[in-house]
């Protein structure tokens, strides 16, 4: 059975959940998707509120993945330990709220979602992901692995890709919300792209207002972030994975504008 997983980019303030609502639904028709994660880490620019979640939910996600700034609302701590569908990075510490890792029923094949943060110049009080990765694999076992890896360097996320080719079906990068057109196939059978993009303005430097940007780099105050209010896109990739191996079989990017 080919099970075909969709996994959409960093969705960046009122824009990019606008244009996740227009076009997701959509999208999954057209191209036969069967199970989506999307990250949501960037709905209310820094974080996440629980009625964001629930957009992003109600859009057509089956899990919403978050990242460095899971707890930039701190509303969202309470939903989180509510919420299967709901992940924070797993390497987080044990004292976070919430669960790094679910598994999900896809009608008989079961699809575990890990979500992991790197340390490398982001999160470098998480615990080591190389060995969390471990740790959940050796939990519950399900036929399809997913990894969303939010991390800053591309050193770190292919390293990772490396690490657990063959024992993931698929990993995809978050976090720098620019797309990279690396999208391949490992050796041992792993989907990889190092970077989704996001879903948020097109107009926009990593979804905020571009002038805002330019003025912090001058070294001027820039002011709270806003996000252009002009067209967004959303960007992401289609993994085609293969429940009798568990492995992926074909990755193709997504932009949809």
């Amino acid at each position: 059975m080919l099970v075909r997983v969709l996994a959409v980019g960093d969705v960046v303030s009122e824009p990019g959940l606008r244009h996740l609502e227009k076009h997701l639904r959509s999208l999954q028709k057209c191209e036969g998707i069967s199970f989506t994660v999307v990250n949501g880490e960037n709905a209310a620019s820094v974080g996440l509120t629980p009625e964001q979640a629930w957009r992003i939910y109600d859009a057509g996600a089956d899990v919403v993945t978050l990242g460095n700034h899971t707890f930039g609302k701190m509303q969202i701590a309470d939903f989180l330990d509510d919420t299967p569908w709901l992940l924070r990075p797993a390497n987080f510490t044990g004292r976070a709220p919430g669960r790094g890792c679910g598994v999900y029923d896809l009608g008989g094949v079961r699809i575990r979602v890990m979500n992991l943060i790197g340390r490398c110049d982001l999160s470098w009080g998480a615990d080591n992901p190389f060995t969390t990765a471990d740790r959940l694999l050796a939990a519950e076992q399900a036929e399809l692995t997913v990894v969303d890896f939010h991390a800053q360097a591309t050193s770190e996320k292919l390293a990772m890709g490396y690490y657990l080719d063959g024992r993931v079906s698929a990993l995809w990068g978050t976090h720098t919300h620019v797309p990279t057109a690396d999208e391949r196939v490992y050796p041992k059978g792993t989907g990889y792209i190092t970077d989704l993009g996001m879903t948020g303005a097109v107009e926009s430097v990593l979804g905020i207002e571009p002038w805002q940007s330019v003025e912090s780099f001058l070294g001027g105050l820039p002011g709270r972030y806003k996000s252009p209010q002009g067209p967004a896109k959303l960007q992401g990739a289609i993994f085609t994975l293969d429940s009798a191996t568990g492995l992926c079989t074909a990755v193709e990017r997504v932009d949809i504008r």
